[in-house]
């Protein structure tokens, strides 16, 4: 009886310490990975696009009206089993160039710019009146006419044939 009891404490020991790192949050690196020595690197007046380009790479992306403004995108996302992906970690990089293409300012910032969109529930709003199922099944009977079809009206068709 007291070696049952051992062996089921053992089994549930055992059973906790498999179960256990399937609750652990996987990380995932998402766009640019910093370099934080690279990044620092950059500096006003002295570098260019070229020399950005090569230091960190291709932008993310980059502005497409206003100031020439690159940007480089980092996120590190942690995920528990059967729930979404959460932000832990959100910096952009933003390096603005003047109209010769040197480096004017560069811009770090973290999550605190990021804004969180809240949807409207599960539909779509759109302009227009509401219909029901029933409408939205049987709304339609009797409204497509022949025109298209063979022995439709001549001069009616989809080319006016």
């Amino acid at each position: 009886m007291e070696i049952l009891r051992g062996m089921r404490g053992l089994l549930l020991l055992a059973g906790g310490a498999v179960l256990l790192p399937a609750c652990s949050s996987i990380q995932e690196s998402r766009g640019y990975i910093i370099d934080p020595l690279l990044t620092e690197a950059v500096q006003p007046r002295i570098d260019n696009q070229q020399s950005v380009e090569s230091t960190l790479g291709r932008p993310t992306f980059t502005s497409q009206f206003g100031t020439p403004t690159w940007y480089y995108v980092s996120s590190i996302t942690g995920q528990r089993p059967f729930s979404r992906p959460r932000i832990r970690n959100h910096s952009v990089i933003a390096v603005q160039f003047d109209a010769a293409g040197r480096v004017v300012k560069v811009d770090r910032t973290g999550i605190e710019q990021v804004a969180f969109l809240d949807p409207n529930g599960d539909k779509t709003p759109v302009l227009g009146r509401e219909r029901s199922f029933l409408e939205d099944l049987f709304g339609n009977i009797g409204q497509v006419g022949g025109a298209g079809l063979p022995g439709g009206a001549p001069g009616t068709g989809p080319n006016g044939q």
